[in-house]
């Protein structure tokens, strides 16, 4: 399988729906000209919402431009309190700082808001929301709702249908994460090592601590000196502990940026609480709507970044018994594990928001 960069930057279509998000007439999209601010608007395009009811805002240094909308461009203008008028919803693709200063007037005029960023995570009078996950949070109707980080998407999406068979008791992962994670800055640095490597010549590291051009290391987020995790890492494990609302669960990660463009891949030990065969394991991943399992011994063929980018799905294969465990053929096991990849701008980012939207315009009454 191939993937043209053009995949590799905005996804691909897979068309959509007339008259999308009904209840929503006007919608804005704040970071529009980021990553997943651009993602959001492709997948809004996707599902066919008319590109007059959208609004394309950014920054000052950003806006005054155009951006790209199914096949034609919209103006992107700036996020200020006055564009935001009229809006009836918000999907915040920008930076905390932006989050905390533009949530407040949109919610006292009644806007729904989105919120991809970290500003509102951990607050416990906002939902974090996985829809497939624990769309019943969204049932009151809440105005704000906070998308969670890309990584604890893509992992509990992946684990959730066997905690809902049989319990989850604790969770080692490893995830291997693309440079774009990092914003438009980690592509292009990425892009802009290889140039240099090409050409016989040196680019020294800005976005990343660390030259990422082949090679692999701990996440740039700050590492804690007395915990010694890092910022991703220690995301994963409280957001997964207040998604599934279980304190107790024991979940141990190791994060680390990857030299590829697009999807993040993760490595998981999964230790249940009541015992599975791996055929179980299998048929409860492969009946689960929004993931895909690949997973071909003979061919060699397992999820990669690649296959993922530009998907809706998360891709889960190499599914066995931990080998620690000691079990055999169709045993009875507890634990397992597993090789998970999927789009973290889509995925991870913008196709959950979408999501979370369209949940919030059900209840409405819109769908």
């Amino acid at each position: 399988m191939t993937c043209t960069m053009r995949e590799l930057r905005t996804g691909a279509a897979d068309g959509g729906a007339a008259r999308a998000l009904p209840s929503f007439e006007r919608i804005a999209v704040v970071g529009a000209t980021g990553l997943v601010g651009r993602e959001a608007l492709t997948l809004l395009a996707e599902r066919s919402v008319e590109p007059e009811r959208v609004s394309a805002l950014a920054s000052e240094r950003s806006g005054g431009g155009k951006a790209a909308y199914g096949g034609a461009s919209i103006p992107v203008g700036v996020a200020t309190e006055r564009a935001l008028r009229g809006v009836d919803l918000a999907l915040l693709c920008a930076d905390s700082s932006v989050a905390r200063a533009l949530t407040p007037g949109l919610l006292a005029r009644g806007v729904t808001v989105i919120d991809n960023s970290a500003a509102h995570r951990m607050d416990p009078s906002v939902p974090l929301v996985v829809p497939s996950v624990n769309g019943e949070a969204l049932d009151g109707r809440p105005l704000l709702v906070a998308n969670p980080n890309c990584s604890t998407i893509i992992l509990l999406s992946a684990l959730d249908p066997l905690r809902r068979a049989f319990g989850v008791e604790a969770v080692d992962v490893a995830t291997y994460q693309a440079a774009s994670g990092a914003g438009a800055r980690g592509v292009e640095e990425l892009l802009r090592q290889a140039r240099a490597f090409a050409a016989g010549a040196d680019a020294a590291p800005e976005a990343f601590p660390e030259p990422c051009l082949f090679n692999v290391f701990c996440h740039e987020s700050a590492v804690d000196p007395d915990t010694g995790l890092n910022g991703e890492e220690a995301k994963i494990i409280a957001e997964s502990r207040r998604i599934w609302l279980d304190r107790a669960l024991a979940v141990s990660p190791t994060c680390v940026r990857t030299p590829t463009l697009r999807a993040h891949a993760q490595a998981v030990r999964v230790r249940l609480m009541r015992p599975a065969t791996e055929r179980e394991v299998r048929e409860r991943i492969a009946l689960t709507p929004g993931l895909l399992v690949v997973d071909d011994r003979g061919r060699g063929r397992f999820p990669t970044p690649l296959r993922a980018s530009g998907r809706d799905e998360v891709l889960v294969g190499r599914i066995r018994p931990d080998p620690a465990t000691g079990c055999a053929g169709d045993e009875r096991c507890k634990a397992f594990q597993m090789f998970v990849c999927a789009d973290q701008l889509r995925v991870g980012a913008a196709l959950n928001a979408l999501r979370i939207a369209e949940r919030l315009d059900a209840l409405r009454g819109g769908g």
